[in-house]
C-alpha cells in the first residue's frame, strides 16, 4: 500500500459523524465534502495516509478553503489534560478521606447542607437540551454560514449558552460534547481504500447486498481458512517464439510441476473477495520504487506551489469531482481546462529531437503464443457468465475489462474462466477453434487493421488454452468461494481440483446451504460409504471416486474431505466514555454470515495394516527357552 496520496488515486475520507466517503482524487479538480465544505485536490497530494485535516476559514478574496494538518497534541488534547490533572481521589492535608457508596440498585442526590451544593447526583435526572439551549437555530445556522475557526466556535457558544451544563454528569457532559463536535467540527481523515475499509464503506453507505453482507471479520477468517498467502517467486514460461505460419503444435505445454501456491476461487461479491485474497498475496497494489519516490517528492512540491498560488487557478464548480454512487457507474464527469491545448503541446515536445536524448532500445515483441502469466502465485477465479463481475477492483487501479490495461500486479496473477470452459472446453469455440495461421507473405500484404485482428485473436487463443489447461490440471493449493450458488455444486467440480491437504474455506450469508453442505461428509456417511452399504461404488478405483457424480443419498464423496465445520464471528462496536465504556446494543441488520471450512484428503489405495514392532509380553513358562536361545551362538 501507498505511504502517500498519489494523483488519481481512490481514497476513503472519515468524517467526524463516522461516515465514510469513498471518492477518487485526480488533480486540478474540487473535493465535496458535503455540508463541511469543499477543498481543492490538489492540497491533499503527495500528503501522508492517516493524517487529520481541518478546513480552514475562506481568506479575503479566496472562493476555496485552505488546509490545516491538525497535531496529535491538539487532537488528543483533553485526554493529555486528564492524565496530567491532579488526582482527586488524594484527600488534603489534614482531613480525612469521606467515601460515600450506594447498594446495587440505588441512586440517590446528596446535597451539602451548609452550602447547598450537590455532592452526589443521580443520572436519572432528565435534562431537555432544547428547553436549556438559549442559542435558537437561527442563530446556530447563522454561526455555521460566518464558518468561524472551523466549527469550534459554533461548539463553544453551544456550550457557553447552555443554562443546566453544570448539572450534568461526566457522563452526559462527554456525551453531549461528543454530538456537538461531530455535528458541527469541520475535520476529515484521509485513509487508504483497502479491503476492510471498502467492505465497511459498502456495508454501512452503499448496498450491502452486493457483497453479500461479508464484513472485514468474516473476510479475514475466510482468507485465514483458505491458508491464502505469498505463493513465491513468479515462474513464467518461456516464450515459443512460434511464428505466424504455426498452429496449436506450438502452444506451450502445461509443466504441473510449476504450478505451486494457487488458488481456486468463486466469487459473487463483484471482486471483493478477489481483492482481500490479493491483499493477502500481495499482488493487489504494485510496490514503491526509487523512481516513485522521486515523483512523489516532485508531485508534492507541485501540490506545494499549487497551494500557493491557489487563487489564480481555483477550480470552478463545472469540474467538481462527484463521487462514485457504484462500482460499474463511475463518474467522469470531471473536466480539466486546456487538457487538449496541453497534450498536443507535449506531443509536439516529444517529436522534437533532442540533442542528449539517447537511443531507445524497444524490447523484441514477444510472439503469438507467448503466455504472460505467472505460474506460481495465482489466482484462477471461475464465473457463469461471459465476463466475470470484479467490478470493484476498479478502485485499486485494475480494469478486467479493458485490453490494454497499464502495468499492473493482477495482470500475471488473476485467471479467469467459465463453468463451461472448465468442465467441457470442447464446447467452447474459443477454446475448441483452431488458431488462425498465416505466411509472412500473406500478412504484408493486408492492412494493418487486419493484421492486428489477427495477431489478437491468436494471442487470445493461447491465452484461454492455458488458462483452462492449468485449471483442468488441478493441484490447486485450496479453494474459496463467497457465492449464492449451491455449495453442493460446486464442490463437487471443484474438489476433485485439489491437491492433497489443501483447505477449503466457503463463506454463505445463511446457514441452510452449508448445514447441506456438512451433512454429505458427516460420520454416518463416511462408515456406510467405507463398510461397503453403497453398491455403485463398488470395482471403482480411488480416481474414479474422487470425479464420481453422485445419487441422491451420497451426493459427494464422503472421504474427500475432512475437519468440516461451519463458524461465525462478529466484531463488536464499543462505546468508550467516562463511566460508560460498553459494546453498543444496537448493530446493523442483515444477515451474519456463516463460513464453511474443511481439508482435502486423499484416500489410501486397498486396506489399512497396522505395522511396527510390538514387544511380546514375559511370561514365566517362556523365561527358560527364550533365556536357553541367547546363550546359544548365531
Amino acid at each position: 500500500m501507498h505511504s502517500i496520496i498519489r494523483p488519481n488515486a481512490w481514497v476513503a475520507v472519515k468524517l467526524p459523524s463516522g461516515i465514510t466517503r469513498v471518492l477518487q482524487v485526480a488533480p486540478n479538480t474540487t473535493i465535496s465534502l458535503g455540508k463541511h465544505g469543499a477543498f481543492p485536490a490538489n492540497l491533499i497530494l503527495g500528503r501522508p495516509y492517516h493524517l487529520t485535516f481541518e478546513l480552514e476559514d475562506k481568506r479575503p478574496g479566496e472562493t476555496f478553503s485552505r488546509l490545516r494538518a491538525v497535531p496529535p497534541s491538539e487532537l488528543y488534547a483533553e485526554v493529555f489534560a486528564d492524565e496530567e490533572a491532579p488526582s482527586c481521589s488524594t484527600p488534603a492535608p489534614g482531613t480525612t478521606e469521606a467515601v460515600i457508596t450506594a447498594a446495587d440498585g440505588d441512586e440517590f442526590s446528596l446535597v451539602d447542607a451548609d452550602s447547598g451544593k450537590v455532592v452526589v447526583r443521580s443520572n436519572n435526572e432528565a435534562i431537555d437540551d432544547s428547553a436549556r439551549q438559549t442559542l435558537t437555530q437561527e442563530e446556530i445556522e447563522e454561526l455555521k454560514r460566518d464558518g468561524n475557526n472551523a466549527g469550534k466556535d459554533v461548539i463553544a457558544k453551544l456550550l457557553l449558552s447552555h443554562t443546566a451544563l453544570d448539572q450534568k454528569t461526566s457522563f452526559s457532559l462527554a456525551k453531549y460534547k461528543l454530538l456537538k463536535t461531530k455535528k458541527y467540527i469541520r475535520r476529515f481523515q484521509v485513509l487508504p481504500i483497502d479491503v476492510p475499509n471498502f467492505s465497511t464503506w459498502q456495508l454501512e453507505e452503499r448496498d450491502a447486498s452486493r457483497i453479500l453482507d461479508l464484513r472485514a471479520e468474516m473476510m479475514g477468517l475466510v482468507g485465514c481458512w483458505g491458508n491464502v498467502h505469498y505463493g513465491g517467486e513468479d515462474v513464467y514460461l518461456d516464450d515459443p517464439k512460434a511464428t505466424s505460419e504455426q498452429g496449436h503444435e506450438a502452444c506451450p505445454v502445461v509443466q504441473e510441476q510449476l504450478l505451486k501456491g494457487r488458488w481456486l476461487v468463486v466469487d459473487d461479491t463483484c471482486g471483493l473477495l478477489v481483492a482481500a485474497l490479493a491483499e493477502r498475496m500481495g499482488v493487489l497494489s504494485p510496490e514503491e520504487t526509487d523512481s516513485d519516490d522521486e515523483a512523489d517528492e516532485k508531485s508534492e512540491d507541485k501540490a506545494t506551489d499549487g497551494a500557493e498560488t491557489a487563487k489564480d487557478s481555483a477550480p470552478t464548480d463545472e469540474n467538481i469531482k462527484k463521487e462514485v454512487v457504484d462500482g460499474d457507474e463511475e463518474s467522469k464527469e470531471t473536466t480539466h481546462q486546456g487538457s487538449d491545448t496541453e497534450m498536443a503541446d507535449a506531443q509536439d515536445e516529444d517529436q522534437k529531437p533532442r540533442a542528449d536524448a539517447k537511443p531507445k532500445h524497444h524490447r523484441p515483441r514477444a510472439s503469438d503464443f507467448a503466455i504472460p502469466f505467472s505460474q506460481t502465485n495465482t489466482i484462477t477465479v471461475v464465473h457463469g457468465a461471459s465476463q466475470p463481475n470484479l467490478s470493484f477492483l476498479n478502485y485499486w487501479g485494475f480494469d478486467v475489462t479493458s485490453p490494454n490495461h497499464p502495468p499492473h500486479p493482477l495482470l500475471n496473477h488473476l485467471l479467469t474462466l467459465t463453468w463451461l470452459q472448465l468442465l467441457k472446453p470442447e464446447l467452447d469455440t474459443s477454446y475448441s477453434t483452431p488458431p488462425l495461421t498465416a505466411s509472412s507473405e500473406t500478412l504484408s500484404s493486408w492492412k494493418p487493421s487486419r493484421r492486428g485482428n489477427f495477431h489478437r485473436k491468436r494471442r487470445r487463443y493461447a491465452r484461454i488454452r492455458h488458462i483452462v489447461d492449468t485449471a483442468r490440471a488441478g493441484n490447486f493449493s485450496g479453494l474459496v468461494c463467497a457465492s449464492t450458488m449451491d455449495p453442493i455444486s460446486i464442490m463437487k467440480h471443484a474438489l476433485p481440483l485439489l491437491a492433497g491437504g489443501a483447505p477449503v474455506s466457503i463463506y454463505s450469508p445463511t446457514i441452510e446451504p452449508l448445514t447441506a453442505l456438512v451433512d454429505c461428509f458427516s460420520v454416518n456417511r463416511r462408515t456406510a460409504w467405507t463398510s461397503g452399504a453403497v453398491p455403485e461404488i463398488a470395482d471403482k478405483s480411488n480416481e474414479e471416486l474422487e470425479h464420481w457424480a453422485g445419487t441422491e443419498q451420497f451426493p459427494l464423496n464422503p472421504t474427500l474431505l475432512l475437519g468440516t465445520s461451519i463458524q461465525t464471528s462478529r466484531a463488536r462496536r464499543w462505546q468508550v466514555l467516562p463511566g460508560r465504556t460498553h459494546p453498543l446494543m444496537t448493530e446493523r441488520g442483515g444477515s451474519d454470515g456463516f463460513i464453511f471450512t474443511g481439508w482435502k484428503a486423499k484416500p489410501a489405495e486397498g486396506k489399512v495394516a497396522a505395522k511396527g514392532k510390538f514387544k511380546r509380553r514375559k511370561l514365566e513358562d517362556d523365561s527358560a527357552p527364550q533365556s536357553e536361545a541367547a546363550e546359544t551362538p548365531a
